[in-house]
């Protein structure tokens, strides 16, 4: 986040579980930024789907998750009481063999676009597999 110069940010991990195994905070950083990142991972991994794709499930009920997408989209973060937030910058982080999640990483404080991006890079240099493995085409759209 910082070489790419974006906002200071928050990010938290998760485990398989939900529960939260890491959290850090920039300075500068504005306090509701722990909640949005939390919600971010723990939606992505209650869901099983990077929270790009159900954002763009509640924008567009003719994709490819159809009718029920916004109607799915909304429910979940009904059913989780919102601790699920459908904007980019929720990734699931899965074991080396890509064959289970393993937890969740959610970062918070940029453009939502920028926030998976950091997410992304973050899992990258520790060397854990993630869904989404990179950066969606659309990474730099509006959020």
């Amino acid at each position: 986040a910082r070489e790419l110069k974006f906002k200071p940010i928050c990010v938290v991990v998760v485990d398989a579980g939900g529960h939260v195994i890491a959290a850090k905070r920039e300075d500068g950083a504005s306090f509701m930024r722990y909640e949005t990142a939390f919600a971010k991972a723990y939606g992505s991994l209650a869901v099983g789907v990077p929270m790009r794709q159900l954002r763009d499930a509640a924008r567009n009920p003719e994709g490819p998750w159809g009718a029920w997408g916004p109607n799915f989209a909304n429910s979940i973060v009904s059913i989780s009481q919102g601790r699920a937030l459908p904007v980019p910058g929720g990734v699931i982080i899965k074991n080396h063999e890509e064959t289970e999640m393993i937890g969740a990483v959610g970062v918070s404080g940029d453009l939502s676009n920028n926030d998976e991006i950091a997410a992304l890079a973050g899992t990258m240099v520790l060397g854990l597999p993630t869904d989404p493995s990179a950066p969606s085409k659309n990474s730099f759209d509006t959020p």
